[in-house]
Parts: C-alpha cells; sequence; structure tokens
C-alpha cells in the first residue's frame, strides 16, 4: 500500500486503481469493472445502473440488498423492491419470482431486474440454479445482477472458478474485505455501458476518490493471496460447529461454508457481557448469534472460544 503508485480515480488515472478493475473484470469475465467504497455503495451502483425511477427488481426477502441496505434503492433511486421467498439454498423461489413480473401496465411499477446474492447466510447458491435464473430473466427482458459479496466464497465450496459463478449475470458485485483480509473495498463489474452509468452513479453517491490506489493495492493484493485460503475458514467453522456440538446449553442451528449459527438454551441475557470479560467479543440477538470465520481467527483461537464460551455457560 506504501509502495502503490496512485493519480486521481476521480479522472480515472490512478494506476493501481485501473490495474484493479481490469483484473477484476478479466477475473470474473465482464468487460469492465469500478471500484468503490463498500458492498453497500456496489449494489446501489448496480441498481441504479439497472433501473430508472419507478422501475422495481425482484429480490430475495432476507436479501442483504433489501433488508440490510438502509432501503437506498427506494430512497435515493426511487425503485421499488419486490420481494420474493428464498429457499433453504438462499436461492428466490423462481416460480413464485415469475408470478411477481408485471405486466406491461401504467398500474404497475416496471420489473427492470432479477438480484441473487451468493453466499447468503454462508449458503451457496449452486451453477444450475445461477443459469435458471438467467433464463427467468432473459425470458422476460430484465437485468441480472448478483451481490456475490461472498462470491469467493461460494467458489471455493463449490470447486468452481469464480468466472463460472459470475458468468449467467450482467453485473457481479464483489467485496475485498470480509474474508479476502483487505481494509476497504468493493468492486462491481459488468458490461462496458453498464458499468459507465455506475461510475456516475458512484460520483453521485460521493464514492469517487482521488489518490485512493493506496487501498487498491489491498485489494489486488487480497485476491491474489487470499481466496484459495478461504478454504481454511470454511474448515475453521466446522471445528467451531463440532466444539459448539459438544458444549451444553448451546444448539448448533447450521454451518455454512464460514458461518456458524448457533443458539443457547439457557437465558443468554449477560452472556455478551461475560464473554467480553473473558477476552471474546460476540453479539447476540436474544439467544442467537452469527459467528464467522476469517483469516485473522486460527484453530488456536477457535479453542479460546470454545472454551469461554464453555466456562460462561457452565461455569
Amino acid at each position: 500500500m506504501a509502495a502503490a503508485d496512485v493519480g486521481d480515480d476521480v479522472f480515472g488515472d490512478d494506476p493501481t486503481v485501473l490495474d484493479l478493475e481490469s483484473h477484476t473484470a478479466e477475473l470474473l469475465g465482464k468487460e469492465a469493472a469500478v471500484f468503490v467504497s463498500s458492498g453497500t455503495q456496489s449494489n446501489l451502483c448496480a441498481l441504479l445502473a439497472h433501473c430508472q425511477r419507478g422501475d422495481e427488481y425482484l429480490v430475495g426477502d432476507r436479501a442483504h440488498t433489501y433488508m440490510f441496505e438502509g432501503g437506498g434503492a427506494a430512497v435515493l433511486g426511487s425503485i421499488q423492491p419486490q420481494t420474493v421467498p428464498m429457499l433453504s439454498s438462499g436461492m428466490l423461489d423462481l416460480d413464485i419470482a415469475k408470478l411477481a413480473i408485471k405486466p406491461d401496465d401504467t398500474h404497475f411499477a416496471r420489473t427492470r431486474l432479477l438480484c441473487l446474492e451468493n453466499t447468503t447466510d454462508g449458503r451457496v447458491i449452486g451453477l444450475e440454479d445461477l443459469c435458471a435464473g438467467r433464463e427467468l430473466a432473459d425470458q422476460h427482458g430484465l437485468g441480472y445482477h448478483l451481490d456475490g459479496a461472498r462470491l469467493w466464497n461460494a467458489s471455493i465450496a463449490l470447486g468452481v472458478a469464480p468466472i463460472d459463478i459470475a458468468a449467467p449475470f450482467d453485473t457481479v458485485s464483489v467485496c475485498l474485505s470480509k474474508g479476502l483480509g483487505a481494509p476497504v473495498g468493493s468492486v462491481l463489474v459488468g458490461s462496458a455501458p453498464l458499468i459507465t452509468e455506475a461510475r456516475k452513479w458512484r460520483k453521485m453517491l460521493g464514492g469517487a476518490m482521488r489518490q485512493v490506489g493506496i487501498i487498491a493495492a489491498a485489494g489486488r493484493h487480497a485476491i491474489d493471496n487470499h481466496i484459495e485460503r478461504l478454504a481454511d475458514d470454511h474448515r475453521n467453522a466446522q471445528l467451531l460447529a463440532e466444539g459448539f456440538n459438544a458444549i451444553d446449553g448451546i444448539e448448533l442451528e447450521s454451518q455454512n461454508t464460514n458461518m456458524v449459527f448457533v443458539r443457547t438454551t439457557t437465558d443468554a441475557s449477560g452472556l455478551e457481557q461475560g464473554l467480553l470479560r473473558r477476552g471474546v467479543q460476540t453479539r447476540w440477538l436474544g439467544k442467537q448469534s452469527r459467528m464467522v470465520l476469517h483469516l485473522d481467527v486460527d484453530e488456536g483461537e477457535i479453542e479460546t472460544v470454545l472454551t469461554a464460551i464453555r466456562s460462561e455457560l457452565n461455569g
């Protein structure tokens, strides 16, 4: 990062940003890319590039773009979300999605985009389902966007190249932090016209930055060095899940890729603070917690977490 060649990315002349964008676009099989500050901004730029005011997008009823991005598409783009039930895999129920597509009628918002997420809560959508979504989009003239913040995890879990997951989509957002460990940033890839439109929206959203090559360099390093090691996170998540199975007072709800979902069987009101006093920071919603493995958590630290939780629950 300290040695990165930088320029003014607002004018498109930061060489490190240009390198990251072209490399990511090539890696995912798309014409162009734009570097943005966050996954939320990346998804919003994509939605704004695909849709106009008064349009709608079909999205999973528990998807990140709908639930956890501040309603940006509706607030800033006047784009209406039409939710569709999600299956256990995280895939949308395409039969219901098909019924939700509006006719060409002035009474309705115009359906313009089908939006998926892979992975969702660590669950991986397979290539066959992704291609089925493409078929539905083509049948009805819809764009097709993937919130692929954790596409890299899906790639490792499926044993396929990232380009295979990205192939059916018009636009794909990928995260450089989270599992890959860069300090900040996401990349949106797609066709040249869509990325040109997204770049305009990035500027309007305040996401055009100056000598941003210093963080783009970290993103390039993460892509080059940290994708294959995600398999370590998946294995560590399995170890954590196995450890929870042996603790009285904890029920394992699920373990998918690098995520572990647990709940307590007793009162958990003081658990978060109790664990913090033991040096383990967690977040609990009632009796439930989601624990996410990443490159800063190793096998030894998993045992530390399990010991702290076992001690806090059972004395």
